[in-house]
């Protein structure tokens, strides 16, 4: 069933959503008609239904449309988007059709929409059949015929570690929050595999996991991933796409072992002065280094002037942001 809106919708949204501060859901219906929306960078991503549609797959397609239009001209701001709708009509033209989502992998909206270059006829023939030929097939994500002389994959594990702690050095809430990026240059469609530790545990059951075991609380996976191999052997198999992508996110809030530990002492001196004590230890051993670590101490709005003493590193006062910085 097709459902057609006028123009005006748009006006519906602005003034009932965008200019009514009370509205925190990212989900409103009015009347018969229901708004989605992602906020970014003080825009709005919309989108609009009468049916009965499954919201999780319209925020996929939301944030999908969010990273397409990232990987074409970077930042999206009002002037971007400005700069460039007539590139934005042409990625929504592809990506969606009569309201139903269809190709929205990067690489293959990259090889047909342009806006740089304009290709011969014959070859944009061939390229047609190619583009059809995944867009269509079983690994929509890649096409068969890439060639590389040295054959090359990279993985990268990058984790953020969030900590809460009360002012006694009692830990509050503390969760990691990861994502295994990876380069793969390799020719054909290869097939691609990991296997994870044995002391990984993915809690389905809410049973917290025994010993050292590492457990994760959720995990998202690129579509390349076989799910059923994963859940079966724990193992990662995968046919990748071409180049830069991310094979999976996960979170943790189990057993985490901080990287460092800051101790902090205060003391006020007076009405006018306060003295503070900062101490960095590392939790991990002397074969391993941290680099790049820089410590943001904040200080009381009416502080006039700071005398700042490290053992190691530089600190300074940055008194328009009411933090020191040490590095």
């Amino acid at each position: 069933m097709s459902v057609s809106f006028k123009r005006s919708i748009a006006d519906v949204f602005r003034i009932q959503v965008v200019s009514n501060s009370d509205v925190r859901s990212p989900i409103i219906t009015l009347g018969s008609t229901s708004f989605f929306h992602v906020r970014i960078n003080n825009l709005y991503v919309v989108a609009v239904t009468k049916n009965n549609a499954n919201a999780a797959l319209v925020f996929e397609f939301c944030y999908r449309f969010i990273n397409i239009a990232k990987s074409y001209f970077g930042k999206i701001d009002e002037e971007s988007v400005k700069n460039n709708f007539v590139l934005i009509y042409e990625l929504i033209d592809e990506i969606n059709d009569f309201g139903y989502p269809q190709n929205s992998e990067i690489d293959t909206l990259k090889s047909y929409i342009t806006t740089e270059s304009v290709v011969s006829s014959a070859i944009a023939a061939e390229e047609s059949s190619k583009i059809t030929t995944q867009a269509t097939g079983a690994t929509s994500w890649r096409r068969s015929d890439v060639k590389y002389k040295k054959n090359e994959a990279f993985v990268d594990v990058v984790e953020t570690v969030n900590l809460s702690m009360s002012a006694k050095g009692t830990v509050l809430r503390a969760d990691v929050d990861g994502h295994i990026q990876m380069r793969a240059y390799l020719s054909g469609t290869p097939e691609c595999k990991f296997g994870l530790n044995d002391k990984l545990v993915i809690d389905k059951t809410g049973e917290r996991g025994i010993g050292d075991a590492v457990e994760l609380d959720d995990c998202r996976f690129h579509q390349c991933v076989r799910l059923n191999d994963f859940d079966a052997t724990r193992t990662i198999s995968f046919i990748p796409p071409d180049g830069e992508f991310e094979l999976m996110r996960y979170r943790s809030t189990s057993n985490v072992k901080l990287p460092l530990r800051v101790i902090p002492t205060v003391n006020e001196i007076g009405t006018s002065q306060v003295q503070y004590t900062v101490t960095v230890k590392a939790n991990f051993n002397n074969k391993l280094s941290a680099t790049n670590v820089v410590l943001r101490i904040p200080t009381p709005l009416n502080t006039t002037t700071v005398d700042c003493k490290v053992a190691t590193g530089k600190a300074k006062y940055v008194p328009a942001e009411n933090v020191v910085v040490w590095k």
